[in-house]
């Protein structure tokens, strides 16, 4: 699965997945099956009217009424569930600007359009096709509109939380990490791992200076031994209380 990087205007930086052709195409499938369904209760309702109407052009002219909802379908759900169908929500995709900034409704219109080409005119292929060789998994009418579509399931685990991974039988070592708070636990982790990545070891003595004044420790244990451990031993703690 692809990655998308974007610079937010205040600089952040946000990596999303970008969807691959198997969620686009169950996404589709999903809103197609609805479809089917509607067309179903369409034909059942214009059976009905067909016994109280004899004139056929007004039934053609009601078929033809009924029908607008699923023409305009993707471009109405896309503007007022930002760039989501039924099918995007069940799979958690959705229309995203490749440079981050909004999506504007003149980029769905241009989405919905090069649906004729990408999917109702050549039976998919066309889409199917650039979505297979495009690098960021874009259809034509993505690349046009300058649009991809991005998961956003969530995936935690653990190094994202302030849980650490500790045995059963784990002894910890300092008794007075209680002192802390969850917000602490979680500040200090995410410090020392952004401190070990860089190799940052200026902020690692300063997170374990800072530490040891709220803990009221004395340790001759190396910064990154210590601040583990303390992470350890407070999750030890929590996990028993």
């Amino acid at each position: 699965m692809t990655n998308l990087a974007i610079n937010t205007t205040q600089n952040v930086n946000l990596d999303y997945k970008i969807a691959d052709v198997g969620e686009r195409v169950l996404g589709f499938l999903i809103d197609a099956f609805l479809f089917f369904v509607y067309l179903y209760v369409i034909e059942l309702i214009t059976a009905v009217l067909g016994v109280a109407f004899s004139d056929n052009w007004t039934i053609f002219g009601l078929q033809q009424l009924f029908m607008a909802p699923i023409f305009f379908y993707s471009l109405y759900m896309h503007i007022l569930f930002d760039g989501r169908t039924v099918g995007k929500m069940v799979m958690k995709t959705r229309v995203s600007k490749v440079d981050g900034s909004p999506v504007h409704w003149s980029n769905y219109m241009t989405l919905w359009m090069l649906r004729l080409v990408d999917i109702w005119i050549f039976v998919g292929s066309i889409g199917l096709i650039s979505l297979l060789f495009s690098e960021k998994c874009q259809r034509l009418g993505d690349a046009a509109a300058g649009t991809v579509v991005i998961t956003y399931k969530k995936k935690t685990k653990i190094t994202h939380t302030i849980l650490e991974e500790i045995t059963e039988d784990y002894t910890p070592t300092f008794l007075n990490v209680t002192a802390l708070t969850d917000k602490d636990a979680r500040l200090i982790k995410e410090t020392y791992w952004v401190a070990v990545k860089s190799n940052d070891f200026k902020t690692l003595k300063i997170l374990r200076e800072k530490v040891e004044t709220i803990v009221q420790t004395n340790s001759q244990l190396y910064d990154r031994q210590y601040i583990d451990t303390i992470l350890k031993d407070y999750n030890h703690f929590t996990q028993h209380m």
